[in-house]
């Protein structure tokens, strides 16, 4: 599988590759991002808080190999891939469709920004997608130095939106 670059200011709907367990498999299924408001609300929703909530159904993975936010990019140090810890919903009333858990940013990022889309590497990815690892355990920031964090060239500094 090829992980690619995730753009945080992407367009709603826009349709990527998640990877779930639906049915008693795993499944890689391409779905728009951005759910439902729970209050029924015109606007999609693309990230939710995690602090706080269980998430005992529905999860899922986006993987990636990098992110992107105004004028950051963000990769693991270590060159490895990694997958967003999300949630998908079913279709109701609104398409199928997943959003991505947040944190709060870890030491890397942090100077950036207060929060992050929840990162999880390529060992804990089942454990999240099969609910073995308590929310609190596994959405959790990584390390100090796990993040390479890339100025754009030529690019000005923006103001950055929550991620």
């Amino acid at each position: 599988m090829k992980a690619t670059i995730f753009q945080s200011d992407a367009p709603l709907d826009e349709r990527r590759v998640i990877i779930r367990r639906h049915d008693g498999d795993v499944e890689m299924v391409e779905l728009p991002w951005g759910l439902r408001p729970r209050d029924g609300g015109p606007r999609a929703v693309n990230v939710v808080r995690s602090e706080g909530r269980a998430f005992p159904s529905h999860r899922c993975l986006v993987p990636a190999s990098e992110f992107r936010h105004k004028s950051f990019s963000f990769s693991l140090a270590n060159g490895d891939w990694f997958y967003f810890a999300g949630i998908w919903r079913p279709a109701e009333n609104w398409p199928e469709a997943y959003a991505i858990l947040t944190i709060e940013a870890n030491a890397d990022i942090a100077p950036i920004h207060d929060r992050q889309m929840a990162v999880l590497t390529r060992d804990q990815r089942m454990a999240w997608l099969d609910g073995l690892v308590p929310e609190e355990e596994i959405l959790r920031q990584l390390p100090p130095g796990t993040f390479r964090v890339k100025r754009h060239a030529g690019e000005p500094a923006q103001p950055l939106l929550a991620i």
